[in-house]
């Protein structure tokens, strides 16, 4: 399979979909200001190709900020693309949407990826779609878009999940996660007093959260919405960690941007050499995969801003470009099979 990468920016879609040649599918990521316009003029330009879409900053070797960018594969992959409704609600109700486009492609473990753009409520959506994905053990990607909307087969949605079923016909497909950060010294928690709709963090070990994070780092309040980029939570999941990024103080509480709940085990993280474990991650990407047709990327914004803030981001892209052709979304949160994670990378590589 082929992946092209197209951008604008200034915005013009058909400036960055030049070049585009008989896709099987595409993925369009956005500005807030043209993103309905764009999805329309995407499906006039490619009528009935499957496609899914969101508001968000996309990358190869380059970040587009501002205008637009377009993915698209061909040339040996099969495709259905499609949305999942009312997820702060109800996102099961359409999940026979979901099992017939498995179904449609005859999805396997061996060479299928399901690529997801979400609104929100991600908890909860990525529980719903793993429930059929693990049926036939298909791995998941993807992330949150911005503005709380998106799109799917040339229509615009908001309160959904769009996703797309991609089958590789020319070999295997794997889903990858990465993760700069391990645990600081034994700082560990058990947290109470949340707030589970609003993202709440109350107390840790039953003392205010914001408090305990002030003391340990020794950082005034002001800068805790910043100090998140070296120093988010962790939560316990098993034998991974999920991250746990700080959005903002709340008096004495943490506002995150995902769910903790009363009894979770945290941890206190801290970035670790980020360099080096870039190039571990190529390095079993690569063992993995001698022969690599395309990879596709989610990272997260507070990684973006993290890896700007160190002059890393070029050096970034262009280590990530050296597996071939890369492209990506930096998203408001990450996806991972049925796990919703912050400041990581996601990524599916196509054989």
């Amino acid at each position: 399979m082929k992946q092209f990468f197209g951008m604008s920016r200034n915005g013009d879609l058909k400036e960055a979909a030049r070049g585009v040649t008989r896709p099987q599918f595409i993925m369009l990521l956005s500005n807030g200001d043209q993103f309905e316009a764009h999805v329309k003029e995407l499906e006039a330009l490619f009528p009935g190709v499957p496609s899914i879409g969101c508001i968000g900053m996309s990358y190869d070797t380059k970040v587009v900020e501002k205008g637009v960018g377009v993915i698209a594969f061909s040339e040996g992959v099969s495709a259905a693309a499609n949305v999942l409704e009312e997820v702060s609600v109800m996102p099961v109700k359409y999940i026979d949407r979901l099992e017939q486009d498995v179904k449609s492609v005859n999805g396997t473990e061996r060479d299928t990826i399901c690529i997801d753009f979400c609104t929100g409520n991600d908890a909860c959506v990525l529980t719903t779609i793993y429930s059929v994905l693990k049926r036939r053990n298909i791995s998941l990607v993807g992330g949150t878009g911005d503005a709380g909307k998106v799109s799917a087969n040339g229509r615009v949605y908001e309160d959904a999940v769009v996703y797309g079923v991609i089958k590789n016909q020319n070999g295997r497909v794997k889903a990858y996660k990465e993760n700069i950060y391990h645990q600081m010294q034994n700082h560990r928690f058990i947290a109470s007093g949340t707030d589970k709709a609003r993202y709440i963090l109350g107390t840790l070990n039953g003392r205010p959260a914001r408090q305990v994070y002030q003391d340990i780092l020794k950082i005034s309040e002001q800068e805790i919405t910043t100090q998140t980029f070296k120093n988010p939570f962790g939560k316990l999941n098993g034998d991974d960690t999920c991250i746990v990024s700080i959005k903002e103080v709340q008096g004495d509480a943490l506002c995150c941007f995902r769910q903790v709940n009363d009894s979770d085990v945290l941890l206190l993280l801290e970035l670790g050499d980020y360099r080096a474990i870039v190039k571990n991650t190529i390095r079993k990407i690569k063992h993995d995969f001698p022969n690599i047709s395309a990879v596709f990327s989610v990272n997260c914004l507070f990684r973006y801003l993290l890896f700007t803030q160190e002059h890393y981001m070029q050096e970034y892209l262009n280590e990530m470009s050296a597996l071939g052709r890369h492209a990506g979304l930096v998203g408001y949160g990450e996806h991972y099979n049925n796990r919703f994670v912050n400041q990581s990378m996601t990524c599916v590589v196509f054989e």
